[in-house]
């Protein structure tokens, strides 16, 4: 099959997109707003882009009639927590992705547990084993829709004592779930270990994709 992007639509690549670019990690970020409210949605546009200071970016679309919750409330001035999602989280983030009307609290409607934060107002989801929690680092817009590239500098890390080990996270402990096209979800599966790369001209590469 051969495609030309500008025979597609938005959503039509969108399709596409999300069908190849996989697997996706999940960021479940928790914002509040303006009354307090907590508004709970999993992005699986989610990378990170910096290491020092660490900085992670999510990709924010609109709704037809204006931001997303959770833009609307960063815009506004909330910072917000990354809370990461496991297995075990699986279906209460799978229905925070529903359309909740504005002002109605998916943590609520749903009675997801929440922690503090120690730094940010934003809580932290009880049942993730890992959470970020961040401030809004900037905002760039893409695309003809004008998506929204949300950057945020984490100023703090919660993580599990279990999946935490000499400074890393313990990969045989976390079960991170995984997003692919449509409503499909992946586990992490069998994994592949190598050991560094021998490097151009038989050298050693010590550097870790």
């Amino acid at each position: 099959m051969e495609i030309d992007p500008a025979d597609l639509d938005g959503a039509q690549c969108y399709q596409l997109l999300v069908g190849i670019v996989v697997p996706r990690p999940i960021a479940w970020v928790t914002t509040l707003d303006a009354e307090g409210r907590v508004n709970a949605a999993p992005f699986s546009c989610f990378t990170f882009i910096s290491k020092n200071p660490p900085l992670i970016a999510i990709v924010v679309g609109h709704r037809e009639d204006g931001l997303k919750d959770t833009a609307s409330n960063i815009h506004a001035g909330s910072d917000f927590v990354l809370n990461a999602v496991t297995e075990d989280a699986a279906e209460p983030m799978h229905e925070t992705s529903a359309e909740y009307p504005s002002g109605v609290s998916e943590v609520e409607a749903l009675g997801l547990a929440l922690l503090p934060s120690q730094i940010v107002k934003a809580p932290r989801i009880d049942i993730s084993p890992i959470h970020l929690e961040c401030r809004l680092h900037q905002i760039l817009e893409f695309g003809v829709e004008r998506d929204e590239l949300i950057v945020g500098e984490v100023v703090h890390f919660h993580i599990d004592d279990k999946l935490y080990a000499d400074g890393r996270v313990a990969i045989d402990a976390f079960h991170p779930l995984a997003r692919l096209g449509g409503p499909n979800y992946a586990k992490l599966g069998e994994r592949v270990t190598m050991g560094f790369s021998s490097g151009y001209g038989g050298q050693p590469n010590k550097r870790q994709a």
